[in-house]
């Protein structure tokens, strides 16, 4: 038995994925990279990692983009996204923890764990290692290192050393993490005070400490205390494991298979409900709900769907009986699946899974004192309808993207907010700025402009009106314009000789105090919409 002296810490083991936020990239999404080509992820215009393929070509950590493309003009630049990055560690995490519980993640791709209980466990410090090690390498990632050591700065260090095809697995012996460290450069200590320990001639890590507690409290105060119980190999932080996050997404199989929207409905309400109370055991409820149906072939039904308050028991049996009837344009009439789109489900449904897409507060969403207010009496009479009449039995106006009035007119069914309202905040070339018109017309009404001579206006190919336009004609009567403005070019797709379109906006004021909204294309006059 080794006797360990005064103040050296409990043994840690750490595991690190190199380059993990390339890793990610190549693991993540619907359409990954691939580990093969030269990636580099950027912040703030630096490379904070790259991928092999893009060391072999001259890229560099901290270098900035503009250099880093110079030298490798293929290099597929990524953001870093530490969400991402988080995200795709997960699963690595809980393949440790089903081998060692008590595991510390000290950032995507590092993380920690107490070395005896795994070493007594396993047979070895060693072996428990290997075992860790192999545990990530089934998952795909070819490259893990395993360090341990007298505390988690050193077995860090550790691991940070080896390398994958001579010594994946570096262990320094107990008592002797100071000497391990010594010649390791200062930079590893803190990148920060690199520069400066460098222009004290300050080079290593043993040099560090040779300085003493006192000189490094001195001059960095408490920064210094840390230094010296770092370089020391005296690291104070112990391995805090973390507390694994509840599992509030429910999962129901069939065996066998449903082919019916009602049995699915029946057998989901009491997942519901778990799903629901779960939540709110953590003080949560659910603003968005990812739903999954798989196919008995292995098809897959994803979507998320939102709600105007939060999801209850009922809200959520009926997403999902309303995305069993999207799947066919029949709607899954009788409570029949729906099972001959291509690209979606064709077969009978084999599991279904609700998971939280977005979460809030359950405090934000508690019934008031006195009574409901008039939007929450709106929220819950439409919700009840919908319930009744399906997803698109209750829909509510919104404006969308795009130029011309009528298109940017969309029925959103209530709850939902559609992906192609988002495109309404995109630039619009030619689009009509606020005010908008109060009344907008479906099909365009036609009208008549004409000069003083009773000639009909028109746009000439310099976009200048033809003449001085002094009356609308609309539905046989004659009305004096009063001012105008315009006009203002409305060009689509000049690309394409069947859908090009070239008109001309005109906003006119006449004599009765009527504010319209006209456009002229290839001499033809209609009205858009109109201003109350």
């Amino acid at each position: 038995m080794t006797v360990l002296p005064a103040g050296t810490p409990p043994r840690s083991l750490v595991v690190w994925v190199p380059d993990w936020p390339i890793v990610a990239t190549t693991r993540d999404g619907d359409d990954p990279l691939d580990a093969a080509e030269p990636i580099a992820v950027f912040e703030k215009g630096t490379v904070v990692a790259c991928s092999a393929a893009a060391r072999a070509a001259g890229v560099r950590r901290r270098m900035r983009r503009r250099d880093a493309q110079a030298r490798c003009p293929q290099l597929a630049v990524v953001d870093a996204d530490a969400v991402r990055d988080h995200r795709a560690f997960a699963p690595l995490i809980a393949a440790i923890e089903e081998v060692a519980p008590n595991v510390q993640v000290m950032q995507p791709g590092l993380c920690a764990l107490r070395a005896r209980g795994p070493a007594r466990y396993f047979g070895g410090e060693a072996a428990a290692a290997t075992v860790l090690a192999g545990a990530i390498a089934a998952l795909g990632i070819d490259d893990v290192r395993v360090g341990i050591a007298d505390g988690t700065f050193t077995a860090e260090q550790a691991a940070r050393s080896g390398t994958r095809r001579e010594d994946p697995v570096r262990i320094v012996p107990a008592g002797t993490a100071a000497d391990f460290l010594a010649p390791l450069p200062v930079v590893v200590l803190d990148e920060e005070l690199a520069s400066l320990f460098g222009r004290l001639g300050v080079q290593t890590v043993g040099e560090v400490a040779a300085l003493g507690a006192d000189r490094l409290v001195e001059r960095f105060g408490t920064r210094g205390q840390w230094l010296y119980a770092l370089s020391s190999g005296r690291d104070p932080r112990p391995v805090t494991a973390r507390t694994p996050p509840p599992e509030l997404h429910r999962e129901v199989a069939f065996e066998p298979p449903v082919e019916t929207a009602d049995q699915i409905a029946f057998a989901l309400r009491v997942p519901a409900a778990e799903f629901v109370s779960r939540l709110g055991a953590q003080g949560l409820v659910c603003t968005e709900l990812r739903v999954v149906l798989t196919g008995d072939r292995g098809e897959r039904s994803e979507r998320v769907w939102l709600h105007p308050g939060a999801f209850d028991e009922a809200a959520v049996v009926d997403r999902v009986r309303w995305q069993l009837a999207e799947q066919s344009p029949g709607g899954g009439k009788n409570g029949a699946l729906p099972n001959h789109l291509p690209g979606q489900l064709r077969s009978a449904v084999g599991r279904v899974r609700i998971e939280p897409e977005a979460v809030d507060a359950a405090a934000h969403h508690t019934a008031r004192l006195f009574g409901s207010g008039p939007e929450e009496r709106v929220h819950r009479a439409l919700s009840r309808v919908q319930a009744m009449l399906g997803h698109q039995g209750v829909l509510t106006p919104a404006v969308g993207g795009g130029r011309w009035l009528s298109e940017r007119q969309r029925l959103v069914p209530w709850g939902d907010v559609a992906g192609d309202l988002q495109a309404g905040e995109r630039p619009w070339p030619g689009s009509l700025p606020d005010p908008l018109p109060s009344a907008v017309f479906a099909e365009g009404v036609p009208v008549g402009v004409l000069d003083d001579d009773g000639d009909m206006i028109a746009v000439d190919a310099r976009g200048e009106p033809t003449a001085m336009p002094t009356v609308i004609e609309l539905g046989g009567r004659r009305r004096g314009i009063l001012t105008w403005a315009g006009p203002w070019p409305v060009i689509e797709r000049e690309w394409d000789p069947a859908r090009a379109r070239r008109a001309h906006r005109f906003q006119m004021v006449d004599d009765a105090q009527g504010a319209w909204l006209l456009v002229c294309e290839e001499g033809v006059w209609q009205i858009e919409g109109r201003y109350d």
